[in-house]
């Protein structure tokens, strides 16, 4: 944790702008709104061959006993506990706000390196209220641009050269975390997603509250325990568009769409107390169509008044609502007393297992084409479909490839026959199969 760089200050000062300009992406959501970032947000960068995390922080707000502005606190707190250097954010056109003096007392308390930000000097006109600054006690003082990036090469220069002073080992790059699972956690607003993440890492990484849409950007964590390497996203609860009102809510669905699309493995958050609703079946296609893996988890099960067959019935009922692709892992959690998490996080290993499987063509030919033999494609205008070779595709989803005389004659029942009995015999549980006719 020696190379992280935090981006502090009160609220709708810039620092997720500048968050987006130091890590070239635009990752953290950026509005007008103040306090519309909560939790901490993670993001790689890299300046003359110095590479550190930057790590973007809600607004600051003392004192406050708003339930947000609380958590963010607790957030902001961590974050100046786990830096090596902060970055203390004012904005030059407000001059000093109270809460400006008050966070800067704050972070002279850390004895931690605190270089002092003056934002939005966007002309040189602006430039000489900047001095103003040095009033908070801190002696290196940079008037920049979020927006515009003028001011930030400076910056970076002294950034860096603190980093160096440090002489603590390097972070792994971020190539190392690109070949780990990523495992994308969605679902509905006020599910549990982010209470299960807090849960599996063992201490509140992001903040839940009672009230739907907390989560507001994708959250990536590194998770590393019990023999298992792998990158958490917990995203923004996800609702139908015609609900999606503000521009902030509407940005978040984006991010957890985007999540969704990168990662490896979804997991489907699911409200015990609710039930399975035409939005999660939603996401679930999606995931589908888009050939990820997929485990669904049933959170708040402590909730529940249960009978004999309580699971049994409700896990039937979530089957007959998934059919054709019902051979998905469905396990029953409360990520508040955290009942069942591990065997959750078991499940998901499982299935990126399967999604990694990959089966060599003699052997796909030995199992299938008898397949093939004892129950060929039924004929259509008096066509017959002879499949003559079968092959896996080298891609990211599970895929093969049945080259065939006449493919445009394939039935969808005999493309779903013949993946029941790729199932029966390789273990693709939770895994979508896409199968492509193509003429021989």
């Amino acid at each position: 944790m020696n190379r992280i760089v935090a981006i502090v200050g009160r609220p709708n000062v810039g620092k997720s702008t500048l968050f987006n300009r130091l890590t070239g992406e635009r990752k953290a959501i950026v509005d007008d709104v103040s306090g519309v970032t909560r939790d901490r947000h993670y993001g790689e960068s890299d300046w003359n061959g110095t590479s550190f995390m930057v790590v973007d922080t809600g607004g600051f707000v003392p004192e406050s006993e708003d339930v947000f502005e609380k958590a963010i606190r607790d957030q902001v707190h961590i974050a100046i506990e786990e830096s090596a250097v902060l970055l203390f954010v004012v904005d030059v056109t407000t001059d000093i706000h109270p809460l400006d003096e008050e966070f800067a007392n704050v972070l002279r308390r850390s004895g931690k390196p605190v270089l002092m930000v003056v934002n939005k000097v966007d002309s040189p006109k602006i430039a000489p209220q900047a001095a103003q600054f040095f009033g908070l006690g801190f002696k290196e003082v940079f008037d920049i641009s979020a927006i515009t990036g003028s001011g930030t090469g400076e910056l970076l220069d002294r950034l860096v050269e603190l980093i160096k002073a440090d002489e603590a080992e390097e972070l792994p790059p971020a190539e190392e975390l690109l070949n780990i699972p990523r495992i994308a956690v969605v679902g509905r607003p006020n599910v549990g997603k982010s209470s299960f993440v807090n849960a599996l890492i063992g201490q509140d990484r992001n903040i839940v509250t009672n009230i739907a849409g907390t989560t507001r950007d994708s959250i990536h964590t590194h998770y590393k325990a019990y023999g298992k390497d792998l990158l958490l996203v917990d995203t923004a609860g996800i609702r139908k568009k015609s609900k999606v009102q503000e521009n902030i809510e509407f940005y978040s669905v984006m991010r957890s769409l985007r999540a969704l699309e990168e990662a490896d493995v979804v997991v489907l958050m699911l409200d015990a107390t609710q039930g399975p609703e035409a939005q999660d079946l939603n996401l679930f296609w999606l995931a589908h169509r888009n050939g990820k893996g997929i485990v669904i988890l049933v959170n708040k099960w402590d909730l529940i008044e249960k009978e004999t067959n309580t699971m049994k019935d409700y896990q039937e009922d979530i089957r007959e609502k998934l059919e054709p692709f019902t051979d998905v892992p469905i396990v029953f959690i409360s990520a508040e007393n955290k009942q069942r998490i591990y065997q959750a996080l078991e499940e998901v290993m499982h299935v990126y297992e399967n999604m990694q499987r990959r089966i060599s063509t003699r052997v796909l030919n030995d199992f299938l084409l008898p397949v093939v033999e004892h129950y060929p494609p039924p004929s259509r205008k008096g066509k017959f479909v002879k499949i003559k070779y079968v092959t896996q595709l080298r891609s990211k989803r599970v895929a093969f490839a049945l080259f065939c005389n006449l493919p445009q004659y394939v039935a969808d029942s005999y493309k779903r026959y013949l993946e029941n009995k790729l199932r029966e015999e390789f273990d693709f549980t939770g895994v979508p199969i896409s199968l492509f006719f193509r003429e021989k």
